[in-house]
């Protein structure tokens, strides 16, 4: 088994790799055929030709094209991305400024959706109606295809715009330096509500439908109708053997989810005027500043990637026979 174990690893472990490669080589392939230059933010029309060359030339975009993407290749594997023309420093420096608040968001939030999701689909099977089973399940399938900003939007028009119950943006208050350590970590949490809801919804819905789906197979299992017939009380069948049964299956959706968290959500993190890795991303590509965006797309498709790859040790650890399963 411990062979099987690490063949497991090896084996995710190159596909990881494969996938970190390819998608290093797709950045670099769209920004070579995207419209316009890198140097475009540093040259006007009115300088000279000799200068733009030697512009060019202090990007190696004069080399052939196989060392640049060697070039390219070698500076990302040393998490060298260059210096934001935006911000004048590092790309490096700027997401690790970054990455945290997104990093809070995504541990709230998958905390949440994980939570909320198991727990009403536990509370569904245990009522054991059909009319409830099917209510919830319609409405997870609607609340997942619900776009996220749409939601957002609305929650700022009635818990911020008409009721005034939340900051409609930013992270803290304009007094925030006057609180002491309590009042400003209530301030902060206060300024995350919201964005946290929002972001949360969605991921709620997945999770309540693999879930559920999930325990009812369980729920059918041999040794779980031995246990009904046993007089085992509902709730410590499904507290103690269905919940623990259909854990497994979701830490796939798990690795996804937490990947794309963690990458940062795009589209709420500026709804909300979030400083993370989201909007980060949205106002580099808008900026044209493609150091920053070679450096924010690349640290999101490794956290998405390092998600599943931890995800699937974690799943083969829980069930010996999924290795065999992954293995193929």
């Amino acid at each position: 088994m411990k062979t099987n174990a690490m063949k497991l690893v090896i084996k995710r472990l190159l596909s990881s790799i494969t996938v970190m490669f390819l998608l290093i080589t797709m950045i670099f392939i769209l920004l070579r055929i995207s419209p316009g230059s890198f140097t475009q933010k540093f040259i006007s029309p009115d300088l000279n030709p000799a200068l733009a060359e030697q512009v060019n030339a202090s990007f190696g975009l004069n080399e052939p094209v196989i060392v640049q993407y060697k070039n390219f290749l070698t500076n990302l594997i040393r998490g060298d991305f260059g210096v934001s023309y935006s911000f004048r420093e590092p790309v490096s420096t700027v997401i690790i400024r970054h990455l945290p608040l997104t990093a809070v968001i995504a541990f709230f939030s998958f905390l949440i959706q994980i939570f909320i999701g198991i727990l009403f689909a536990s509370f569904v099977l245990k009522k054991n109606n059909v009319k409830l089973d099917s209510f919830f399940s319609s409405a997870s399938i609607f609340i997942f295809a619900f776009p996220s900003f749409v939601v957002g939007v609305i929650l700022l028009m009635i818990f911020s715009d008409l009721t005034g119950l939340f900051p409609s943006s930013g992270i803290k208050s304009f007094d925030y330096d006057q609180y002491n350590f309590i009042e400003k970590l209530l301030d902060y949490f206060h300024h995350l509500i919201l964005p946290v809801f929002t972001i949360s919804l969605g991921g709620t819905a997945l999770f309540y439908k693999y879930a559920s789906n999930n325990m009812k197979e369980i729920s059918t299992k041999y040794f779980i109708t031995n246990l009904r017939a046993s007089g085992v009380k509902e709730k410590t069948i499904i507290l103690k053997h269905i919940i623990p049964n259909s854990i497994s299956p979701l830490i796939s959706a798990a690795g996804v989810e937490l990947g794309i968290l963690l990458g940062g959500t795009l589209i709420t993190e500026v709804i909300f005027s979030l400083p993370g890795m989201g909007r980060l991303t949205v106002d580099a590509i808008l900026q044209r500043d493609y150091p920053l965006v070679i450096g924010c797309v690349f640290i999101s498709g490794a956290l998405i990637i390092l998600s599943n790859f931890l995800a699937d040790l974690i799943k083969g650890s829980l069930d010996k026979r999924v290795i065999k399963e992954m293995l193929g």
